[in-house]
């Protein structure tokens, strides 16, 4: 591979890193370990990936929004 390949390569794994740090992920899954048919462990996962920046903005969009509970008071 040559040496600007190798480089827009870097450079686009960056961009894919910062994109994901600023829009934030989340997986979802389950995974269960069995032997001979025979269920043994379960794991529930979930993952969020993103930048603490990015999480704060979240926890204040979230506070922000109304719950519906205003509504309900009349």
């Amino acid at each position: 591979m040559s040496q600007l390949a190798a480089r827009e390569k870097e450079v686009a794994l960056l961009d894919l890193v910062d994109r994901l740090l600023d829009k934030g992920v989340i997986l979802w899954g389950d995974i269960t370990i069995s032997v001979a048919d025979i269920d043994l462990i379960y794991l529930g996962l979930k993952v969020m990936l993103t930048s603490v920046e990015t999480m704060n903005r979240m926890r204040r969009a979230a506070a922000e929004r109304p719950t519906g509970d205003a509504e309900r008071e009349v």
